[in-house]
């Protein structure tokens, strides 16, 4: 019992002589590769949608509610609009990681700091007007009061640029600064003659105003020549009765232009939350409705900025492997792991593949070095140097037999150790052979 566990000592002793440098590089290694692992995604971002009242802050909400299965909080704010939301993505402090922007106001941001993630749907410029109004053109709107919306919104900047196309200006025509919930009340109520809303056909305003007996929409004629001077622009058709055909309205078939909306980002945003953010996307616009065809959005078409390296892959290939059928925390772990894991593996198993031979040449070194001082011994081999000698070669047999019996292997390799005490014997049995003739002559 006690040989036995000596020997287990000295096999454990002798397997750290080996393996033992070879787990120290294998720590080295992975705390040298464990700088190159991307951080862990944070927890907390924020988005930047527009007046809550309007379609922006719906789908932030939307937003907000899938990234929490996933254990991200999305903080909503709700400024002005998109020129607000370009502010909000470029600020330094108290800023918004995401934000939805109104295609065409990409000049705004003046930063290369900004990537889009793709356009998620249209937002059509709507005019609405008083019924008893007689309207047809953008010139038409020339000396009335116009709700052209507040500063920092997308819908006046898209409004003035239209009107300013006619000649339209505030020297000869009332533009009065209105939030949209606000300028739909007011031209329901008669104090305004004209409200334009750049919008999803979504937003709540919108579906009031289309369906009110007092308030008209008119269509932009020369849609293609306004499209072909603003190429953020796309002409859409709202059919005859499409809102509602008992009450038929619209009237007649409209001509509207629209830019899209997009989902512009931060060029540092974590690219696991990027992947996790499309995915959401991809939940709540690919079903299209209204101007939307299904798939048709989320798209890498119609943006203003760069498409993030992430979203392309995401738009050619779909969600990281993982992220398809893992939750996102446990998906995410393993890539980040395995940015990590995949060098070090193609390092570390050959190494590891070669420390068992090495164990292995090792143990029976232990043994067969022994064998060339038996040569040394050998009254076969050394028959020139036999005569006379016999007791010394003899002794040193015995000096070598007790070194031998000091040899402590592990069992695997315990049959050549007593191959070797054998063959000790053997070569003892020569030498008494060799003394007795000696004696004898």
């Amino acid at each position: 019992m006690f040989k036995s566990r000596k020997i287990e000592k000295l096999d454990t002793k002798e397997k750290l002589k080996i393996f033992g440098p070879g787990i120290v590089v294998t720590i080295i290694a992975f705390v040298v590769a464990y700088q190159f692992v991307a951080p862990t995604p944070p927890r907390r971002i924020s988005m930047g949608t527009g007046s809550l009242e309007g379609a922006y802050f719906a789908y932030g909400k939307k937003y907000s509610e899938i990234l929490a299965r996933e254990d991200i909080a999305l903080k909503v704010k709700s400024p002005a609009g998109s020129a607000e939301n370009l502010k909000l993505l470029t600020a330094e402090s108290d800023g918004v990681d995401i934000a939805f922007v109104q295609g065409g106001m990409g000049a705004l941001a003046q930063t290369e700091n900004l990537v889009s993630l793709g356009s998620l749907y249209f937002e059509p410029l709507w005019i609405f007007h008083r019924k008893d109004l007689t309207l047809n053109q953008l010139a038409d709107l020339k000396g009335l009061r116009l709700a052209v919306g507040v500063e920092g919104s997308g819908t006046r900047i898209l409004a003035l640029q239209l009107l300013g196309l006619n000649g339209i200006t505030a020297k000869n025509t009332q533009l009065l600064s209105y939030g949209s919930q606000r300028a739909a009340d007011r031209l329901l109520n008669g104090e305004v003659d004209i409200a334009i809303f750049v919008a999803s056909h979504r937003a709540s305003y919108v579906d009031r105003l289309l369906k009110s007996k007092s308030i008209k929409l008119i269509g932009l004629e020369r849609a293609e020549a306004y499209a072909f001077r603003y190429h953020s622009l796309y002409v859409l058709k709202l059919p005859e009765g499409v809102i509602d055909l008992g009450a038929n309205i619209p009237s007649r078939d409209l001509t509207l232009v629209a830019p899209t909306t997009q989902l512009v980002a931060r060029a540092d945003l974590h690219p696991a939350l990027i992947n996790l953010i499309l995915q959401a996307a991809k939940e709540i616009h690919h079903a299209g409705g209204g101007f939307e065809q299904e798939g048709q959005f989320p798209t890498p078409k119609h943006i203003d900025f760069d498409l993030s390296k992430e979203a392309q892959r995401f738009y050619k290939s779909g969600p990281p492997f993982l992220q398809r059928y893992l939750p996102f925390w446990i998906a995410n772990f393993l890539t980040r792991m395995a940015v990590m894991l995949l060098p070090l593996f193609a390092l570390l198993y050959p190494l590891f593949k070669l420390m068992p031979q090495i164990y292995k040449w090792r143990m029976r070194s232990k043994i067969y070095r022994w064998y060339a001082e038996l040569e040394a011994v050998d009254p076969e081999i050394q028959k020139d140097h036999v005569a006379g000698h016999l007791e010394e070669y003899i002794a040193e047999l015995d000096k070598l037999e007790a070194k031998v019996s000091r040899i402590s292997v592990p069992r695997a390799y315990a049959e050549g150790l007593y191959d070797l005490r054998m063959h000790i014997d053997l070569l003892r049995n020569k030498l008494y052979k060799a003394r007795e003739k000696e004696n004898n002559c």
